[in-house]
């Protein structure tokens, strides 16, 4: 697969993330190491650094807690769940309820009066691409991560099951500084080195953001063999902006839309007074979060607004799969490879 290039990205700077090369120095040079003969009073900062855990440690835990119990219920069989872009027509049979309306064949439909879809089979190597958002409104959580965290945590657990077939993986982050991107490549390395370069985004203060829907319009321009695509953001822009170019995307590729939402999203609690910051103007205001017009109104703007995301994704046609910073990812990961693998 030809690796995307600047060129490709035009209008959106891009950054490509190069391998670390390692160094190291002989044994007779390195210095001894100094014995500790008394503690250092820590410093109090105003801004405490936030705790970011090393990639091998984040691919470890997702490996035992994630990994090993989906495998448990799936017997390692991941065909028809994260399954190859690079597929081979094997047959056409009549339409099935529950079938893809962008694999019906309409040749063999008009031909036969009766809609018919193709069925494909899988090849054995595929490419596989993960599309992180991380502008200012990923990075907000209340439970036990950041949206942006879950979207890390989803991010090194495709990863790594692609990489663990013997896979292609590569990704590419959305965020205020335009586009990273990190090149294709196979192995556990792999997965490391992309939960690696998006480790760095992570608490990142920005005034700005990259839009979302722009990102994907470029991104199609630039995956131009097949694949399997993950598009991993909360979708808060309006709809309007991200859906016709995440249509585009769904067309050539096979895409799986992850959402990550926080609770208060959804249901505003009810604790007085609070005051509310645009994660990208920095405008503040003060809510009375008890009031029942307020909540009424909340109550409002969330249904609206969710129904204009479901509406979105049933006219991109993709598959959506809901993460919530207040749960862990391995009963949606499960229900989500149990329905796909029984459309398959």
């Amino acid at each position: 697969m030809p690796r995307p290039t600047k060129k490709a990205l035009k209008g959106i700077p891009v950054t490509i993330a190069q391998p670390p090369k390692p160094t190291r120095t002989p044994f007779w040079r390195r210095a001894p190491k100094p014995k500790v003969v008394a503690a250092v009073s820590p410093v109090v900062s105003s801004k405490p650094e936030l705790h970011r855990p090393l990639p091998e440690q984040l691919l470890r835990k997702l490996e035992f807690t994630v990994l090993k119990r989906l495998d448990g219920f799936l017997f390692g069989d991941y065909s028809g769940v994260f399954y190859g872009p690079s597929l081979d027509l094997a047959e056409v049979r009549p339409y099935q309820p529950g079938d893809e309306v962008r694999r019906i064949d309409w040749n063999v439909t008009a031909r036969s009066g009766e809609l018919h879809v193709r069925q494909y089979r899988e090849e054995r190597e595929i490419t596989a691409w993960i599309i992180v958002d991380a502008n200012p409104s990923m990075h907000f959580g209340t439970r036990r991560l950041t949206k942006y965290q879950l979207a890390l945590e989803f991010a090194a657990f495709a990863a790594r099951i692609c990489t663990r077939h013997g896979d292609k993986v590569g990704a590419l982050a959305v965020s205020a500084n335009g586009i990273k991107l990190i090149p294709a490549g196979s192995g556990r390395q792999q997965a490391l080195r992309i939960v690696d370069e998006l480790l760095k985004l992570e608490g990142q203060q920005a005034q700005s953001k990259t839009n979302l829907g722009t990102a994907l319009e470029q991104v199609a321009k630039t995956l131009r063999r097949r694949g399997l695509v993950f598009v991993v953001s909360d979708f808060l822009e309006p709809p309007e902006v991200w859906q016709k170019n995440l249509s585009r995307l769904g067309l050539k590729h096979d895409l799986i839309a992850v959402r990550t939402i926080d609770p208060v999203e959804r249901e505003l609690p009810k604790v007085g007074g609070a005051r509310f910051r645009d994660p990208v103007s920095g405008q503040e205001t003060w809510v009375d979060t008890a009031d029942k017009t307020v909540q009424a109104a909340h109550q409002k703007m969330v249904l609206e607004r969710e129904n204009r995301i479901a509406k979105a994704f049933r006219r991109a046609t993709v598959d959506n799969l809901e993460l919530i910073t207040a749960n862990d990812i391995l009963n949606p990961l499960l229900k989500f490879a149990i329905r796909r693998k029984g459309r398959r």
